[in-house]
């Protein structure tokens, strides 16, 4: 359950990225919304194949944290948030991990190298897109959109094969706290308040 939709999803677009053709010796990748559940099991997926991380978040203290799962650098969430009129910006990664969407989506694809990509899953920050076409058609950047609800059995086998061999038990223990199951209120008001790391695991009988 440490692992849940949220690693599946994660490994998804690890898959979506090296289908791509984005590979580690291309340049740093992205990943949004760090912290998260998605993000959390995106870095420590990323950095153990060799990639090297940039992790966006907005919680600089726990920047120990995702240094721990892998990241080599940090990206401040306010800077993607703040999307310049500027349809595109300077190159800096071969390819990203969104798990947010809207503005910090827009921001990361206006710098996204020549022909890299950017496997997006997520909306915490709204599912609007305020960008260009020219990332894409000037760049060759491509947006690739992940699914892990309706995804094939093969493409979910492949996944869950890939997650026993590329994320170790070590990372997960870190990624993952467990929590009884009374104390879900207190516990949805941190996660709606973004004062929650990771993966939470809920134990009933606890």
């Amino acid at each position: 359950m440490a692992i849940g939709t949220a690693g599946l999803t994660a490994m998804l677009c690890v898959l979506r990225l090296e289908q791509a053709g984005v590979t580690p010796d291309q340049g740093p990748v992205i990943v949004t919304g760090a912290t998260g559940g998605v993000g959390s099991v995106a870095v420590a997926l990323l950095a153990g194949l060799g990639y090297e991380v940039h992790a966006a978040t907005g919680r600089p203290a726990l920047h120990g944290y995702l240094r721990e799962l892998g990241a080599a650098a940090f990206v401040d969430r306010a800077e993607l948030a703040e999307t310049s009129r500027r349809p595109l910006e300077s190159e800096k990664w071969a390819g990203a991990v969104d798990t947010v969407g809207a503005a910090p989506l827009a921001a990361v694809l206006k710098q996204i190298r020549y022909g890299g990509a950017v496997a997006a899953c997520g909306l915490a920050a709204g599912s609007d897109l305020p960008t260009t076409v020219l990332p894409h058609i000037l760049r060759g950047v491509s947006l690739l959109g992940v699914d892990s609800v309706l995804a094939p059995a093969q493409t979910r086998s492949q996944a869950w094969q890939r997650i026993s061999t590329d994320l170790p038990l070590a990372t997960l223990d870190a990624i993952t706290s467990v929590h009884g199951f009374g104390e879900l209120p207190d516990l949805a008001e941190k996660i709606l308040a973004g004062q929650v790391r990771g993966r939470v695991v809920i134990e009933i009988g606890r």
